[in-house]
C-alpha cells in the first residue's frame, strides 16, 4: 500500500485530538503519581510497624501486576462494585496509581540521601515534623529525584496507548479507529510512531540536561 499524504493530512486532526488527549492523560497522571508517590514514601518510613508494612505490602502488589490489568479493575471492575469513573479518570487514576509505586522509590532514594545531621538540626530547633519536611527535607531530596521522575514521566507517556483498552480516545485509539474504518493502516500508525517519537526525542534532551543540572546536586 502506497502513502497517501491526501488521506494523510485529512486524518491529521482527528489524530492531534488523541494527541492532545495524550498529553493531558500523562501529565494529570504524573501528578498524581507525584503525590501518591511521595504519601507512600512517607507512610513506608513511618514508625508504626502495621502502617509501614501494609504501605509495603500495596507498593509492592502495584507495582509486581501489569498495568492493563490494572485499568480494566479499575474501569471494568469497579462498577460491579457501584464505583463508576470516566474512561479518561480511570486512566489517570491507573496510569498515576501504578506509576507512584515507582515515584515511592525514588523518593525513599532521595530522602534517605538527606545527611542525618539535618534531621538533628531540625529537631534541635524545635521544628514540627510538617515544618521539618517542608522547610529542610524535601528541599534537599527533591531536586537530585528530578532526573529519575522525569525518565518516569517518559514511560508513563509511552505507556498511554494501554489506555484505548478502556475506550480513552488518546492518540493510539484514535488512529486505530481511523484505521478500522478506512482499511488503511500505513498512514496512522506511520503519524503516530512520528508523534510518539517527536516527544520522546525531545523529552530525552530535556532528561540529559536535567541530569547534568540536577545530577550535580545529588553528587
Amino acid at each position: 500500500m502506497e502513502w497517501d499524504w491526501e488521506f494523510a493530512w485529512s486524518i491529521l486532526p482527528q489524530l492531534l485530538q488523541g494527541f492532545a488527549i495524550t498529553l493531558v492523560a500523562t501529565a494529570l497522571g504524573a501528578a498524581v503519581a507525584a503525590v501518591l508517590g511521595l504519601v507512600f514514601a512517607i507512610l513506608r518510613r513511618s514508625r508504626n510497624r502495621p502502617v509501614a508494612r501494609a504501605t509495603g505490602f500495596v507498593v509492592e502488589f502495584i507495582r509486581g501486576t501489569p498495568l492493563l490489568v490494572q485499568l480494566y479493575v479499575i474501569f471494568y471492575v469497579l462498577p460491579d462494585l457501584g464505583i463508576r469513573l470516566p474512561a479518561l479518570a480511570a486512566g489517570v487514576i491507573g496510569m498515576g496509581l501504578h506509576y507512584a509505586t515507582y515515584a515511592a522509590e525514588v523518593y525513599r532514594g532521595g530522602i534517605e540521601a538527606v545527611a542525618r545531621g539535618q534531621w538533628e538540626a531540625a529537631k534541635a530547633t524545635n521544628l514540627t515534623a510538617r515544618q521539618t519536611w517542608i522547610h529542610v527535607i524535601l528541599p534537599q531530596a527533591v531536586p537530585p529525584m528530578i532526573p529519575a521522575m522525569a525518565n518516569y514521566l517518559l514511560a508513563m507517556f509511552k505507556e498511554t496507548p494501554l489506555l484505548s483498552a478502556i475506550t480513552v480516545l488518546e492518540l493510539m485509539n484514535q488512529a486505530k479507529s481511523v484505521a478500522n474504518s478506512s482499511y488503511r493502516y500505513v498512514e496512522p500508525m506511520t503519524m503516530v510512531g512520528v508523534m510518539f517519537l517527536a516527544v520522546s526525542v525531545v523529552s530525552v534532551i530535556g532528561l540529559r540536561w536535567l541530569e547534568r543540572r540536577y545530577g550535580r546536586i545529588g553528587g
